[in-house]
């Protein structure tokens, strides 16, 4: 197990303090504790600075238009000069899918595994293709140094190839970081968790121990990948006459390749859809993780001359993804695939918390064009890549150590963790339930400390626009989401005259069913401001315009109840329009 020495980037002399005695060690989560997603940790050594992991979260529907949450990044940006680099442990979204928008911040070496570093490099090509990134490639089994830091790279097993653990050894102890995994002894591509390497390092000595939480509250051990296999088989045989489609997360490159075995074996040929999909498949390929004759491909453009029963369709869509190839199927929409009655749709994974409803409607409407549909509920279609309790409980006792930090789960999952670890052993007052930006700091000969905090929290990414979590703009979509909206435009000469009538559009607002009567009272309430100010030398618009937007909700609550926005528009003819700018207003970093 040789060690190899990672090129640093140019540092200030400064650095040189991170190698004193006297310097702290701290472990601080920027994400994933409290939450399933956007996984980010920092672990800090004097003046030098790793991170862990590179993640982001789907929204939920609390969070309209949003299209991702990544970690906040504040406090690396703050200490931009420290940072040496970023390690990531597999390629999931939850890990790496911040990358795009950190790395243009934060342009530091990237370390991962082969097929890690091939998704990311494909991410990066289609978000940030001028973007510039020293990738450094690693296998389980290596060790390198980054700085003041020697990092191992433990093979684990996971739903993704190529994903692993690390060991960190810094000049005031180690610490173990499992990453995603589960304890499979019979994994598709034959590559188990690496008892043995994890045993080792708990005989050296572990002063922290932060491991993957998602499945705490799981009774026992997790069921073999290969499970699906069985699965698949019977599906098969069962819809032999059917043309089967089959939807499943694109990075799960060992479902894929059950997917693909099980349609040799039925003597089926077999096509690709959704971009994410075909782009994971051509790469998993390319790097030889994924095993499949090219002459069992075909392209979706030439489904057609396929008949039904010789036919896949393996695609995106399994969460109810609202563009994705299964739910433009499922709607009709889709330009290549109509759906109906001579089609079995099986969907293989689980539902991620909160995308319940999108996953149940798209169900629905696949039932209703006439498909016959097996999912989670029905038989046994997916399998979890993470640990369940008692294979949690095996990584503690081989590493056995000193303090244990759970991470990667919502809070109740480490809670449960916590309480695994000292059912095993560890004492309580050396376990740690943190949660993002708390900093665990351990010095020379006293106990760890975890009172200091630093800004953390939640970004949202909509489109190329970031903002904060609490962003008036998220605000403003909910109320526009429940209520609607009624723009009133005024146009005014510059003694406060109106030069047209005034303009009144609604967007999603309930109107009484005597519409006109109503339009015509705002009209009037509108028209009683605009008489208050007539006349005056320098007409301010935007009192004006928040009188009329008094009166006009006045009205709207009194006749129809309404709490709809209401958006005057001022023209003042010589001058500027006049709206309100907070409706309008995005938070950038």
């Amino acid at each position: 197990m040789a060690e190899k020495a990672a090129r640093p980037r140019r540092r200030s002399r400064a650095s040189a303090a991170g190698r004193e005695k006297n310097a702290s060690l701290k472990f601080i989560p920027l994400g994933g504790l409290g939450e399933i997603g956007k996984n980010m940790y920092a672990v800090e050594y004097g003046d030098d600075i790793i991170v862990v992991d590179c993640g982001l979260m789907f929204p939920d529907q609390e969070l309209p238009g949003i299209d991702y949450i990544v970690p906040d990044i504040s406090y690396l940006e703050a200490n931009r000069e420290k940072v040496l680099g970023i390690i990531i442990t597999h390629g999931h979204e939850d890990h790496t899918g911040a990358l795009p928008f950190v790395l243009p911040r934060l342009n530091v070496p990237l370390y991962g595994t082969r097929l890690t570093l091939g998704l990311i490099g494909n991410k990066l090509k289609e978000d940030q293709p001028t973007l510039k990134t020293r990738m450094n490639e690693v296998k389980a089994g290596d060790v390198i140094r980054i700085g003041p830091f020697s990092v191992r790279f433990i093979a684990v097993s996971h739903s993704i190839p190529d994903a692993v653990a690390l060991s960190i050894e810094t000049p005031l102890g180690r610490i173990v970081h499992t990453g995603d995994f589960k304890l499979d002894s019979t994994p598709i591509d034959g590559r188990v968790t690496d008892y043995g390497a994890f045993a080792e390092e708990g005989d050296k000595g572990v002063l922290l121990l932060a491991s993957d939480s998602t499945n705490a509250e799981r009774k026992g051990f997790t069921p073999s990948e290969r499970i699906i296999s069985g699965t698949l088989e019977q599906l098969y045989r069962n819809y032999r006459t059917r043309r089967i489609i089959i939807s499943s997360f694109a990075s799960n490159v060992h479902r894929i390749q059950q997917v693909v075995d099980g349609a040799m074996r039925f003597n089926r040929k077999i096509a690709f859809l959704g971009r994410s999909m075909v782009r994971n498949v051509e790469l998993a390929r390319e790097l030889e993780y994924l095993k499949i004759d090219k002459k069992m491909m075909v392209p979706i453009e030439d489904i057609g001359k396929v008949p039904d029963n010789q036919l896949v369709i393996l695609t995106t869509g399994s969460q109810g993804e609202p563009f994705s190839g299964l739910v433009m199927m499922s709607r009709g929409e889709h330009r290549q695939v109509s759906l109906g009655d001579h089609d079995a749709v099986f969907l293989l994974a689980s539902v991620i918390p909160g995308n319940e409803k999108l996953v149940n409607n798209t169900i629905n409407r696949l039932f209703a064009l006439g498909c016959e549909v097996v999912y989670e509920q029905d038989r046994q279609t997916h399998v979890s890549g993470h640990a369940s309790s008692e294979e949690l409980k095996i990584i503690l006792n081989l590493v056995r150590p000193q303090y244990f930090v759970p991470i990667h789960g919502e809070y109740r999952h480490l809670v449960r963790h916590s309480q695994l670890a000292q059912e095993v052993g560890i004492p309580g007052r050396n376990v740690f339930v943190m949660g993002n930006g708390d900093v665990l700091s351990f010095s020379n000969g006293a106990k760890p400390r975890l009172k200091d905090h630093v800004q953390s929290g939640a970004v949202l990414v909509d489109g190329n626009a970031v903002g904060g979590l609490k962003s008036t703009v998220m605000k403003e979509r909910r109320d526009l989401a429940e209520d609607g909206v009624l723009v009133i435009a005024a146009a005014l000469d510059s003694r406060g005259g109106l030069m047209a009538p005034l303009a009144l559009e609604t967007q999603g607002v309930f109107i009484s069913d005597d519409r006109k009567r109503v339009f015509d009272e705002i009209r009037a309430a509108a028209e009683r401001v605009l008489k208050e100010f007539a006349g005056a030398p320098n007409i301010d618009a935007e009192a004006v315009a928040r009188g009329i937007r008094s009166r006009v909700r006045d009205v709207l609550r009194r006749r129809s109840s309404s709490y709809a926005v209401v958006l005057p528009i001022v023209s003042i003819a010589g001058r500027e329009s006049s709206t309100d700018e907070t409706w309008l207003e995005k938070e950038f970093f």
